[in-house]
């Protein structure tokens, strides 16, 4: 654990995670009784090579996939406790997903694929186009709401898909190599973007990385191998 992060304060908790796939002499563990903690406020990048297990403690932190073993607490909440439907909401409504590709819908505006999360949470039109607009504003493309992904760069249609994470006002934003389908300069335009909604909206980020130059935008930086956690030290942007 990296120097200064108490547990009384964790919005993240894991402990003595596992997660195994596949049974016998096949069996996988992705994941080796983790124990980790990520304050509210923190930018944390997670690094390993491939098969360390990175992904899968991301993904059970977005509760996208369920531990074999172990407690993970949300803000205090026992996470193993909720209902399939009841770990869809905390999904809806306290997590915020980016990942490498930008999945934005072809055919449709940016506003209107930044507004689509909102539909399903059930605000109303007028919520739904101010929330949207307001999130585009936040990272530097309301003047381009209109525009359809195709007429966007990869940087912007990037920063279409954090503002679409943004709309919903989570509380964690979890970032899947968020810059793996960019150039050096627009990755490091995104990187700004983050490093930004952490430092002016408090926004906690988790970020998988294979980039050590785009973990350096953290904060606290998590080095996994097979499926452990190597390394937690805090990097030269900790406070």
């Amino acid at each position: 654990m990296a120097e200064g992060a108490e547990t009384s304060d964790a919005l993240i908790r894991l402990r003595g995670i596992s997660r195994l796939y596949g049974t016998g002499e096949a069996q996988v563990k992705a994941l080796d009784a983790i124990d980790l903690d990520i304050r509210r406020g923190e930018f944390v990048a997670i690094m390993g090579p491939s098969g360390s297990g990175k992904s899968t403690a991301m993904n059970v932190i977005g509760c996208l996939d369920v531990p074999t073993s172990g407690t993970y607490h949300f803000n205090g909440v026992e996470v193993a406790h909720l209902t399939q439907d009841q770990r869809a909401l905390l999904r809806r409504h306290y997590l915020g997903f980016i990942f490498q590709g930008y999945n934005l819908l072809p055919r449709t505006s940016a506003l209107h694929n930044v507004e689509l999360p909102l539909i399903y949470k059930g605000h109303g039109r007028a919520e739904r186009h101010a929330a949207a607009t307001e999130a585009l504003a936040k990272v530097g493309l309301d003047h381009r709401a209109h525009h359809d992904p195709s007429e966007l760069s990869g940087g912007q249609q990037q920063r279409v898909a954090i503002a679409r994470a943004l709309a919903g006002n989570p509380q964690v934003i979890l970032a899947d190599e968020p810059t793996g389908n960019l150039d050096t300069k627009l990755s490091g335009e995104i990187m700004d973007v983050l490093q930004k909604l952490n430092a002016d909206e408090g926004l906690t980020i988790v970020m998988v990385t294979h980039e050590a130059d785009m973990a350096a935008f953290a904060q606290r930086l998590i080095w996994m191998v097979d499926g452990r956690i190597e390394r937690d030290t805090p990097t030269s942007k900790a406070a």
